[in-house]
């Protein structure tokens, strides 16, 4: 009798951990350097799958999404510009509508040397997609310097619909 409640009761805690994982949240590991200083290498955190369910990536959100020039990879991202915004980088300086951007998380690893992505733009981000970049961003997989696999044309900018969710952690 006890060990059926036992049983009944881990099951019913096996089903809410999941169905918490699969709609609610999940546990993210960061596997690259590309968003350091913020998020260090081997840090862990929490992917929040609700609040975009309600709205859309804001400025300055680190966001989770499958990276659109390879699918089956997810990346973790800084979003700088959402849709109908103007969006440069001029000797690795952003400017957003123009304006130079205040960044104090970013860190630049090779600031003497010039980098594919260091200049970009004036691009203007499409309706429904991100410019985003990483934090690192001398060593960053992002919006500046993706390429179409099989065209090699550039990828400036991510659908929404890829987007998994908002990192929530210590940062």
């Amino acid at each position: 009798m006890i060990l059926r409640r036992l049983v009944f009761l881990f099951g019913v805690a096996a089903a809410v951990a999941l169905f918490l994982r699969a709609f609610a949240f999940e546990g993210i590991y960061v596997a690259t350097a590309s968003m350091e200083p913020t998020l260090p290498v081997g840090a862990h955190l929490f992917l929040d799958k609700v609040t975009y369910r309600w709205r859309a990536p804001r400025r300055g959100e680190i966001i989770v999404f499958k990276a659109p020039v390879a699918p089956h990879r997810e990346m973790i991202k800084r979003v700088i510009a959402v849709g109908g915004d103007t969006v440069e980088i001029r000797d690795k300086k952003v400017f957003l509508k123009e304006e130079a951007l205040e960044e104090p998380y970013v860190q630049y690893t090779r600031s003497q040397e010039r980098l594919r992505g260091d200049n970009l733009g004036p691009l203007t981000v499409p309706a429904e997609h991100l410019f985003v970049l990483g934090d690192n961003r001398d060593d960053s997989d992002d919006s500046s310097v993706w390429r179409d696999p099989e065209t090699n044309a550039p990828v400036y900018f991510l659908p929404i619909s890829l987007v998994r969710g908002k990192s929530r952690g210590f940062y």
